[in-house]
C-alpha cells in the first residue's frame, strides 16, 4: 500500500468501529496465540532456541506441529526458488519427502493399507517426543497438526486414490472408501494415545468435482475439467445408495468438462457462457448431487476425525484448518457451513491470508472468467466477488501487488464468529452438543507469491493480528511455516500484541 491509501485505510476501519486497535494494546489473555511449525525448524536451529524465539518475539503460546504431510506448504525448508528467511540453514531441502515427522505405531493401522509412513527426512527424530517436554515446561500447548496431502508413489496408496472422470488414478484419496476414513482414525488414534499433545488440527485443500470443473479456485485455469473426481466403485455405490443416476452424473460431468474446454478457447455458446452453464445444472441435477456427494465424505472424515479423538480423551481440543478458497469462490463459501461445524468442532483456523490473498484472489477471478463468468469483463467479475464476498479491496490491477487488506482479516474474522454463533439447520445427528468453536484466523507471514506479487511486510502483520483481534477472535495462527518466516515479520506479530 501507498502512504495515501493506508490514511484511506485508517478512516474506513474507523468508520467500521476498529480504529481503537491500532493504537490500543490488543488484549492476548485467555487468547491462543499459535504458530504452525515444522521438524526441520527444530532440527536445524534446535528446540530450545526455536521455543525462545516464539516466546521472546512473538509471545507464542500454541504450537501447531506440522506432523504429517507430504506437501512443501507446512513441512520442510523454504520453498526452491524463494527468498531464504534469516534463520535456518541457508539452503534448500530439494530432497524434501514428507510423511509422519512423530513415531509411527504400527498396531494402530491395521485396517488401511497405507502403513508405511515414517517420514525419511530426518532419521530418529521423533518431533513430538522431542518438543513436547519443553513445550509443557514452557506452558506451551501442543497441537497435531495434519494434512491430506499425499504422493503417487507411496506404497499401499492404489486402491485408495480418487479416480477421475476419465477413468484415470488421482494422486488425492477417496473420502468415501473405508481404508481412507480408517487411515485417517488409525493417525488421528496414534497422535491422541501415544503423545500428551493438547489439540490436533486437520486440514483438506479440497473442493468437490463442480468447483474443480469450472476451475472455481486460484490457479484452477489449470485445472482439467475431464479430471475432476471421484468415480471410483465407493462413490458410484454411495451414489446408488442415493438413488443418483451414476451413468446420468458421469455424462452431466463429461458435457461440463466439454463446456469448460471450449468456453476456455473462447468459444462461446450461442446463450453465453452462464445461461449455458445453467442449462446444464438444469437438466443435468445429478452435477450438484454429486458434488454434495463428494462434500458429505469430506465432512464425514471431520465428524469420524472428532468423534474418535474426543472417544479417548474428552479434554483433547479438534479442530480444523479451512482453506483459503473460502475467501474466493461463492460456491466453495457456500459448502462450508460454519454453523454446522458446530457439530463436530472446538475451533475453526479459518484461512486469511491477506497478503498472499491478492494474487491468488486475481488468480480464482482470471479462471473463472474464463469459464462460467466468461460473458463478463475480468474486472466485473472482480467486482461481482467484491459484492458477494462483501469486500472493498483494490482493482484488478493492483489486487496482486497489493494484497488483501487487514480490512478483509476483520470483516473474515466477523463473518467467521457470526457463522458459529448461529445453530445450524442441518438435520443429520449431531456429533456433540452444539456449542461454539474458536476462531482462530490465519495470519500470513510471507507466504510464496510471484516476483511481482505482494510481499509481506512489518506493518501488513500489525495490521493482520489487530485487526482479527478487534474483530473478536480468540486468537490468531501464524501461518503457514516458521521456516519461510523472516523475523522482522515474526517480531511484527508480537508488536501488535504488545500495542
Amino acid at each position: 500500500m501507498s502512504e495515501l491509501s493506508r490514511r484511506e485505510f485508517t478512516k474506513l476501519i474507523g468508520a467500521a468501529g476498529l480504529a481503537s486497535s491500532f493504537v490500543q494494546p490488543a488484549q492476548t489473555t485467555g487468547r491462543t496465540i499459535g504458530i504452525q511449525v515444522g521438524a526441520v525448524s527444530f532440527v536445524d536451529e534446535g528446540v530450545e532456541p526455536v521455543l525462545d524465539r516464539f516466546q521472546r518475539e512473538a509471545r507464542i503460546n500454541a504450537l501447531f506441529i506440522a506432523t504429517f504431510t507430504y506437501g512443501r506448504g507446512i513441512a520442510g525448508r523454504q520453498v526452491p526458488g524463494q527468498p531464504l528467511p534469516d534463520h535456518g540453514k541457508q539452503e534448500y531441502d530439494t530432497e524434501f519427502h514428507g510423511g509422519n515427522f512423530a513415531h509411527t505405531h504400527e498396531n494402530y493401522y491395521q485396517r488401511t493399507s497405507l502403513k508405511k509412513i515414517p517420514a525419511p527426512d530426518h532419521p530418529g527424530f521423533d518431533v513430538l517426543a522431542s518438543v513436547l517436554p519443553q513445550a509443557q515446561s514452557r506452558s506451551m500447548k501442543v497441537f497435531c497438526w495434519y494434512e491430506d496431502v499425499f504422493r503417487r508413489d507411496l506404497e499401499g496408496i492404489a486402491p485408495l486414490q480418487e479416480v477421475t472422470l476419465s477413468g484415470q488414478k488421482a494422486s488425492t484419496l477417496c473420502f468415501h472408501n473405508p481404508e481412507v476414513q480408517a487411515f485417517w482414525q488409525a493417525l488421528t488414534e496414534d497422535y491422541v494415545r501415544s503423545y500428551p499433545i493438547d489439540g490436533v488440527m486437520w486440514g483438506s485443500e479440497r473442493q468437490g468435482p463442480f468447483g474443480n470443473a469450472i476451475g472455481a479456485a486460484h490457479g484452477g485455469a489449470r485445472a482439467n475439467p475431464f479430471e475432476v473426481t471421484c468415480f471410483c466403485d465407493f462413490c458410484k455405490a454411495e451414489a446408488k445408495a442415493r438413488g443418483i443416476d451414476v451413468q446420468r452424473a458421469a455424462e452431466g460431468y463429461t458435457k461440463l468438462a466439454s463446456l469448460v474446454r471450449d468456453s476456455r478457447a473462447a468459444s462461446r455458446p450461442t446463450d453465453g457462457y452462464f445461461v449455458s452453464f445453467w442449462r446444464l445444472l438444469v437438466t443435468y441435477p445429478e452435477i450438484l448431487a454429486w458434488e454434495k456427494l463428494w462434500n458429505d465424505g469430506q465432512k464425514s472424515t471431520y465428524a469420524n476425525i472428532y468423534q474418535l479423538a474426543k472417544s479417548i480423551r474428552p479434554d483433547i481440543a479438534v479442530g480444523w484448518h479451512l482453506w483459503h478458497n473460502n475467501s474466493f469462490s461463492p460456491f466453495y463459501r457456500a459448502e462450508q457451513d460454519y454453523a454446522e461445524f458446530r457439530r463436530y468442532s472446538d475451533f475453526l483456523k479459518v484461512v486469511m491470508y491477506n497478503n498472499c490473498g491478492g494474487p491468488r484472489l486475481a488468480s480464482y477471478v482470471d479462471s473463472v472468467s474464463r469459464t462460467i463468468f466468461g460473458d463478463l469483463p475480468t474486472e466485473d467479475v472482480l467486482d461481482l466477488t467484491y459484492k458477494v464476498q462483501n469486500y472493498r479491496e483494490a482493482p484488478l490491477t493492483e489486487l496482486p501487488h497489493e494484497g488483501l487488506s487487514a480490512d478483509y482479516v476483520a470483516r473474515e474474522t466477523r463473518r467467521a464468529l457470526a457463522g458459529v454463533s448461529t445453530p445450524s439447520a442441518e438435520s443429520a445427528p449431531a456429533a456433540k452438543a452444539p456449542g461454539t468453536p474458536k476462531i482462530w484466523p490465519g495470519i500470513d507471514i510471507d507466504i510464496p507469491t510471484g516476483q511481482d506479487e505482494k510481499k509481506t511486510e512489518p506493518q501488513d502483520v500489525r495490521e493482520a493480528v489487530r485487526a482479527a483481534l478487534a474483530a473478536g477472535a480468540d486468537g490468531v495462527i501464524l501461518s503457514r511455516k516458521y521456516s519461510e518466516m523472516r523475523l522482522a515479520n515474526l517480531r511484527a506479530a508480537g508488536e501488535a500484541l504488545r500495542g
